[in-house]
Parts: structure tokens; C-alpha cells; sequence
């Protein structure tokens, strides 16, 4: 053996002794680094945390919208309500009778925030299917600011309407619960938006509407509708559901005036009209109702009128001397017919009695005074 294979042997067969205290003073070091780094930074690991814990809320939120989606998707073959729930509250009290009661409130002392957000997701999701096909603009009813309530406003005016104007709503189990959380819903959104004191002419448009489509569907019966009495109890339905809306002046002072020029035009139409015809019938049932709900929005709500702060003496002018002038043209009725007259009658009495016991309420003209008072 050369002495050059001696030294190579003796090398390997020596212990390793630099490369073993290499690998643990390199270990130390990177166990004092990671010690350091585990002390030094608390807050990364917080932040760390934190974040995880948002993304799992984040998931579990998602899993919520995905579950509402399904519901709200589920709502156009079955109701969110189960049949046989019924409406639990006074809203359909005294239908189509005089309140022994005054409603200085109505019902928003009663608002139900869980049915508030039932209604808030059936209607949304009849605006997407409204929607589909046009614009893809996304309304996001959880913002209240005034664009998002003007939408909100709009879109359950539609919603009522529309629930009036099906076949047979009365035959529903949800047209109590669904109409009812409308109608709510329609005051409170005209609240917030009358408190900003802006888009004052939008929200006329959407109001004048709201009652002139009312209006329509109360006096005029759906076309192929089978039942006779049926069509006629969605009628006083619908007269209540006007004067529910009307507990707030905006909305009842515009119901009045546009009640009573319907009165008008009804009257003058009895007078060109066939009596042997199908519609003259419920023609004499639209004079009805139109009386009966002037009647209950005076005897109602007038005296509480008076005393808002919002209430407009200008328009409560106009529609008192459209209520006298249907009075006018009734009498041209007598011979025919002269209850509507002596009905008519009886309601401007109503109304002279309101007027004489609030000073705020004979802020008008002489002339219309006068009238009212003669």
C-alpha cells in the first residue's frame, strides 16, 4: 500500500468532527432565530388569526345568501308563509265598517322586523325576475340611503298592486300577510323619504300611482273572473288596503281628491249608461265603495290629520271642494238613484262636524266654508 492510500484511509476512518459541530451550531442558530421571531412578532400571528376568522364568517355568510337565494327561488311555486298561517294583528279589523276607534298610528307600532325582512326577499325577488333580460343594474336593499328607499318605495307599491290584481287574491293564504307587509312597508319607506325633504316630485309620481292603480282595481273587475262574490270581496279588500295607506296624510288627502273626481265622473257616466248592461251593476257597486271609503278616511283619520305638522291646508282645499262638487253631481241622480245623494250627504256632514271642531281646518276659502256649511 502507497503512503498516499494511507492518509485517505486514515482520513475516513477519523471522525467527522467539523462537519458534526457545523450542523449544530447551524441547528442553535436557527432554533434561537425561530424563538426570536415567535417572540418578536405577535402581531402577525393576531393578524393571521384574525383573517382565518374573517374568512370563516365570510364562508358561513355566503352559505346564508346561498340558503335566502334558494328560499326567495322557492317563493314562485310555494309560499314563504305555510297555508294555513293567517294574519295575527287587527290590520283587517272592521273591513268595510266604521273604526269605533280612532288608528292615530296605525299599524307600525306593530311592525315585525322577522316579516320585514321576508317581505324585504319576496319582493326583491320578483324585481329580479322583473329584470330579467333588461338592465343588470343591482339594487341593494340593505342600504338605506334615499336612492336605495325611492327603490324600495317603488318597488313595493308594484308589489302591492300587483297582489291586487291577481285572480283571486282573498282565496290565498299569504294576500293577508303579504298585503299587510306591504302596506306597512309602503308608510314607513314614505316616512323616511318625506323626513329628507327631497325628490318631493318622484315621490308624488310614485304615490299618485300607487292610488290612481288602487282605484282602478277597486272599481273595475278582473276580465274571466268566474265568481261574481269573490271579485266583489276583493273589492273591500282592496278599499281597505286604501285606507290603510291613507292613515298617512300625504298618502290620504291625494286618496280623497282622487276618490271624489272619480265619484264625479261615475256620476255623469250613470247617466249615458244602459241599464240592461252587465257593467251598470257594478257600476252602482263602484259608487258604493267610492262613497263608503270617503267616509272612512274623514271619519278615520281627519281630526289626526290635523294636527301633523306635514299637513298640507292647500290640498286638504282642493279635495274638500272636489268632495262638494261630487255632491253636485250626484244630485243629478236623484231620480234614478237618490241614496248615493242622501249618502253623500251624511259624509259632508261628517266632514262639517271635523271641520267646526278643528280651528287649523277652517284655514280655507269663505266660499268653500260656506258650501260645506249650507
Amino acid at each position: 500500500m502507497s503512503s498516499s492510500e494511507q492518509e485517505r484511509s486514515a482520513t475516513n476512518s477519523a471522525p467527522p468532527d467539523e462537519s458534526l459541530r457545523m450542523a449544530v451550531a447551524i441547528s442553535l442558530l436557527r432554533s434561537k432565530l425561530l424563538q426570536k421571531q415567535s417572540h418578536s412578532s405577535p402581531s402577525q400571528n393576531s393578524d393571521a388569526l384574525r383573517w382565518k376568522r374573517k374568512a370563516k364568517e365570510r364562508k358561513q355568510e355566503l352559505l346564508r345568501l346561498r340558503r335566502d337565494l334558494k328560499e326567495a327561488e322557492d317563493a314562485s311555486h310555494c309560499d314563504l308563509f305555510p297555508q294555513s298561517a293567517s294574519c295575527k294583528c287587527y290590520f283587517f279589523d272592521n273591513l268595510g265598517k266604521l273604526s269605533p276607534n280612532r288608528l292615530p298610528e296605525a299599524s307600525q307600532c306593530r311592525f315585525n322586523d322577522v316579516l320585514r325582512r321576508r317581505f324585504l326577499r319576496h319582493v326583491r325577488f320578483k324585481e329580479r325576475r322583473r329584470r330579467t333580460g333588461g338592465s343588470c343594474q343591482r339594487y341593494h336593499f340593505s342600504d338605506m340611503n334615499s336612492e336605495d328607499e325611492m327603490e324600495l318605495l317603488r318597488a313595493s307599491v308594484d308589489f302591492l298592486v300587483e297582489l291586487c290584481e291577481t285572480s283571486s287574491p282573498v282565496e290565498e293564504a299569504s294576500f293577508l300577510n303579504w298585503s299587510h307587509q306591504a302596506v306597512d312597508f309602503i308608510l314607513a319607506s314614505l316616512k323616511n323619504l318625506l323626513s329628507t325633504a327631497k325628490n318631493v316630485d318622484l315621490i308624488e309620481g310614485i304615490v299618485s300611482s300607487l292610488i290612481t292603480r288602487m282605484i282602478t282595481r277597486m272599481c273595475c273587475p278582473l276580465q274571466g273572473n268566474a265568481s261574481k262574490q269573490s271579485d266583489s270581496d276583493v273589492q273591500f279588500f282592496v278599499q281597505h288596503l286604501i285606507r290603510k295607506l291613507g292613515t298617512d296624510p300625504y298618502i290620504g288627502q291625494r286618496a280623497l281628491f282622487a276618490v271624489s273626481q272619480r265619484v264625479s265622473i261615475l256620476a255623469e257616466s250613470f247617466l249615458f249608461s244602459d241599464p240592461f248592461d252587465d257593467a251598470f251593476t257594478n257600476m252602482h257597486q263602484c259608487m258604493f265603495i267610492l262613497i263608503q271609503l270617503i267616509e272612512f278616511l274623514v271619519s278615520d283619520y281627519l281630526s289626526v290629520w290635523s294636527k301633523d305638522e306635514g299637513f298640507d291646508t292647500v290640498l286638504f282645499e282642493e279635495w274638500v271642494a272636489s268632495v262638494l262638487h261630487a255632491r253636485k253631481a250626484l244630485e243629478v241622480l236623484e231620480s234614478r238613484n237618490g241614496l248615493y245623494a242622501l249618502y253623500m250627504d251624511r259624509v259632508i256632514g261628517e266632514l262639517a262636524k271635523h271641520v267646526s271642531l278643528t280651528m287649523s281646518l277652517q284655514k280655507i276659502k269663505r266660499e268653500i266654508l260656506d258650501k260645506l256649511f249650507h
